[in-house]
């Protein structure tokens, strides 16, 4: 009989004061039973420093089923977002989380929650992000943190930070992906209707949250569906241009607006998360898996996997092939 592989533990901080909509999130992508369509079983935990109901704004509230000292069994702890980025976090709580970072465990914050981890003293000298709103009140009441304005999500060590709403989603996503692979990641994304994951930056929702015409719109949508019926091609900036009618220099510029990204670095993610399926899912050679997702050579493919995935293809593949686990 073959070993029952335990459920990842994850463990959900509550406190008075966080966002209910990044509890949900939370909840939807750790929470719900889909071990019938593929997805790894999780054992989530909402975890306080007193086993009473945690107020969230709208009249709603939060049961914890366990206290803190549970976090030393989670292999994941997320940190929600906060209604008020000032809301201070109660002692316990902080004193919890130093703890856990110090036994190397992985903590993510969502949006406002990365205040928590900075008042818990974890971000500094770090790079983190939240909600551009939020942004400069991060870099005012806690110095020592390196705030990045653009990201949608970052890494540094084991601390994960992500920016608003949305950006919760994604790095919850994310966390699934590097943790148990791809198709496990786009499975919770088509059963929540949403992407399995973006690319881009903040700005895009900053300054331009969308192309400047109709015309615009359409052109770069056919383009990137063009682009990902063709990913075992060459597929340059000026072809792509030439594609949406437009000069290189100006597809560049619209594509940027629309998606807060570069079509080269759009195109690279898009490579990998196309190579990462058919490592998943067949046992082509290396040299075929890269071939057929545009990376040339078994090398590049091998190179970019190893500065955006912190793993190599082989391993990838040692990792999440189906039947493998």
């Amino acid at each position: 009989m073959a070993a029952t592989t335990r459920p990842h533990r994850v463990a959900l901080v509550s406190f008075p004061g966080i966002r209910a909509f990044d509890v949900s999130v939370i909840t939807e992508v750790w929470g719900t039973d889909r071990t019938d369509r593929g997805v790894p079983a999780f054992d989530l935990r909402r975890v306080a420093a007193e086993a009473t109901a945690v107020p969230m704004r709208g009249g709603l509230s939060l049961t914890p089923d366990r206290t803190l000292g549970w976090l030393a069994r989670a292999d994941l702890i997320l940190v929600p977002g906060l209604d008020d980025h000032l809301t201070p976090a109660p002692e316990p709580v902080l004193a919890a989380l130093r703890r856990a970072h110090t036994r190397g465990t992985t903590i993510a914050a969502l949006c406002g929650g990365a205040f928590t981890l900075a008042q818990a003293g974890l971000l500094d000298g770090r790079r983190a992000v939240t909600h551009w709103n939020l942004a400069e009140p991060l870099r005012a009441h806690h110095p020592r943190v390196t705030v990045e304005p653009d990201a949608l999500f970052i890494n540094d060590g084991t601390l994960w930070t992500a920016a608003g709403t949305a950006a919760g989603i994604d790095l919850c996503l994310h966390l699934v992906r590097t943790t148990h692979g791809a198709e496990a990641a786009a499975t919770i994304a088509r059963s929540m209707v949403t992407a399995p994951f973006r690319t881009g930056t903040q700005a895009q929702f900053i300054e331009h949250p969308t192309p400047r015409t109709d015309r615009d719109a359409d052109a770069l949508a056919a383009v990137r569906e063009y682009a990902l019926r063709h990913l075992h091609e060459p597929l340059t900036v000026a072809r792509l241009a030439a594609h949406a009618g437009m000069s290189p220099r100006s597809f560049a510029r619209h594509f940027a607006a629309a998606g807060g990204t570069t079509p080269v670095r759009w195109l690279l993610d898009q490579r990998i998360a196309a190579a990462q399926k058919l490592l998943e899912h067949t046992d082509l050679p290396m040299p075929e898996v890269a071939r057929r997702t545009g990376f040339n050579s078994e090398i590049t493919m091998r190179q970019h996997f190893a500065s955006r995935l912190a793993t190599s293809p082989r391993a990838y593949r040692a990792s999440f092939a189906a039947g493998g686990q």
